[in-house]
């Protein structure tokens, strides 16, 4: 397929300039009040900045073979920004910077575009800075906007991706990488963002590594985005938008915590997003207190069965029932069904068969199934066997969003408390009621902290390529100390990578960093959860604060993370 033709500022009229999507005139109060409000940054980005570099660097896993993908990039040091004596000047120099959103959304990913041409604007001279439109595919398709003033003007500080929009396209083929080629050259562009996660920015060091290669003056940064928190290491301690999500479906989980002490017969189970890693539940379980929190991880290192985490689940009903509370509030990461080994398996051999054939009506594929998953398989009720047989995303993988775990819960637990009521071991009243919080979280008004984050990651991204540096990812650090004392610079890509074998080939991946058993968040949650079982300790947080005590108040994780929350 030949290349798509580069569309004039992304197809728009030439002469017309680009139309915003927004109007700021019909913002609420509160929209338009932090449109105008004054982001307070670290105090080393309102200086004269330079590059101090770090040692040579290595990677996450297997260095021989990260060191084979990348050989260009591999072993190049992380930087650190750092103020210079030197008045801040306008550098003669003009840049052409081209940002991408990859993904999906995360609040502050606007600020991460604003903190990039406002450096651009403040501290070049007559740069240009492209938006692609509609994530990686914009890039290869040559569709972009060029931003403008008035253009950002109505995202400033506000929630969406709906700037550029994103997408979950990659640049993979080496037809989409010469694609890629040609609309950068076209561009005479000098530097590239990619805002997204860990597949994302792993697509962005082997961009930087592809156009290195080919001598070509494209540098490549990339920032952290994921609200499942599950981007982050020492270097990188956080990725943007987790902050904002936990504390909307915070507040969510405390509504109906509320309701269930008010109606005194409900049984709330709660599944919230992270698909991967559980560090959302956990989060949430930190700021609200529910009475059951299940972490994927720690059902996977106990290798527990479905039947466990039922078991698990009545006991504490029951023994609630006892002292009268008929109701609770249950919290389930969205991957929970993935953790469990006997469902791992299950999956797996489902996977195989719907690859080879066809699930006949009559039910003779099942057949097919080792016993053991055979009959977990029949264990699940008809809803959740339906959703598990339903079609494969484009990796091949089951489609975990759209298997209602909650409600399979609700179900199993039903099955088993009547079970009780026949053996005489349970007397209560049992109510299940399923809630998914998972996009009301992606795009809501970012909290202050990511507000400032966002915009301090992409002012540094841009400093960065102003120095000519590739193949790192935009970071902050001294997260816990207020804003003005934060650090900034950029890590290596390739320290963060290790390889996973596919196909037969090494195939170079940005580890998911999971929630760890032995961290203080997680331990700072077990330590807790006993009491919360049985006695209601319930917390409200209410909406997100933008002024007032809590305004600026950091989440759970991070600040346990970083030893800054005894």
């Amino acid at each position: 397929m030949a290349p798509s033709p580069l569309l004039e500022n992304g197809g728009v009229i030439p002469g017309k300039p680009s139309a915003t999507g927004r109007f700021a005139e019909v913002y609420s109060d509160l929209q338009k009040h932090r449109l105008d409000f004054s982001l307070p940054i670290p105090a080393v980005l309102s200086k004269s900045l330079q590059i101090v570099e770090g040692p040579a660097s290595s990677a996450a896993g297997h260095p021989e073979e990260i060191q084979k993908l990348f050989p260009t990039l591999f072993g190049q040091p992380s930087v650190k920004l750092v103020s210079s004596d030197a008045p801040v000047v306008r550098s003669d120099l003009s840049l052409k910077v081209g940002v991408v959103l990859s993904g999906g959304q995360a609040p502050g990913g606007h600020n991460v575009i604003s903190g990039i041409f406002d450096y651009m604007m403040d501290r070049t001279t007559g740069s240009t800075v492209y938006g692609f439109k509609g994530g990686p595919a914009g890039i290869m398709r040559g569709k972009y906007v060029v931003l403008t003033p008035e253009y950002i003007y109505p995202y400033r500080n506000q929630g969406g991706f709906d700037m550029i929009r994103s997408g979950r396209d990659k640049i993979e083929t080496p037809e989409q990488f010469k694609q890629a080629e040609e609309t950068v050259i076209k561009l005479d562009l000098d530097g590239l963002v990619v805002i997204g996660g860990d597949d994302s920015n792993t697509n962005a060091c082997l961009l930087a590594e592809y156009f290195r290669a080919k001598n070509m003056k494209t540098k490549v940064i990339g920032c952290p985005k994921t609200i499942d928190g599950d981007l982050k290491c020492k270097e990188v301690p956080a990725s943007f938008g987790f902050d904002t999500a936990c504390k909307i479906y915070a507040e969510m989980i405390g509504n109906v915590m509320v309701d269930a002490r008010s109606t005194g017969k409900y049984y709330h189970f709660v599944r919230l997003m992270g698909r991967a890693a559980s560090h959302i539940t956990l989060e949430c379980a930190l700021q609200t207190h529910p009475n059951i929190t299940l972490i994927g991880e720690e059902v996977a290192a106990k290798q527990l069965t479905l039947k466990n985490v039922t078991d698990y689940i009545t006991d504490i009903i029951c023994k609630r029932s006892e002292l009268g509370y008929n109701y609770g509030v249950i919290l389930i990461p969205e991957g929970l069904i993935d953790f469990i080994p006997e469902v791992q398996k299950l999956i797996a051999e489902l996977n195989e068969i719907l690859a080879h054939g066809v699930v006949d009506e009559g039910g003779l594929w099942k057949e097919k199934l080792q016993p053991q998953s055979r009959t977990l398989f029949d264990f699940l009720p008809i809803a959740i066997q339906e959703q598990l047989l339903l079609e494969r995303d484009p990796h091949g993988n089951v489609q975990v969003a759209k298997i209602e775990t909650e409600k399979m819960l609700i179900s199993m637990v039903e099955t088993e408390l009547a079970k009780r009521r026949v053996e005489g071991k349970y007397a209560g009243q049992f109510k299940g009621q399923s809630h998914f919080f998972g996009y009301e979280g992606r795009c809501g008004l970012p909290t202050n902290f990511d507000s400032s984050y966002c915009y301090a990651l992409g002012f540094a991204a841009a400093a960065l390529l102003h120095h000519g540096k590739t193949g790192l990812i935009s970071s902050a650090r001294n997260l816990a100390a207020p804003i003005a004392e934060w650090t900034v610079g950029g890590t290596a890509l390739t320290a963060l990578m290790d390889v996973e074998r596919r196909h037969g080939k090494f195939k170079p991946v940005i580890k998911k960093a999971m929630v760890e058993l032995d961290g203080a968040p997680f331990r700072r949650f077990a330590s807790m959860r006993d009491e919360w079982a049985l006695k209601n300790r319930y917390i409200s947080p209410g909406p997100i604060q933008f002024h007032g005590p809590v305004a600026d108040a950091v989440n759970h994780t991070l600040l346990l993370e970083l030893g800054a929350e005894a």
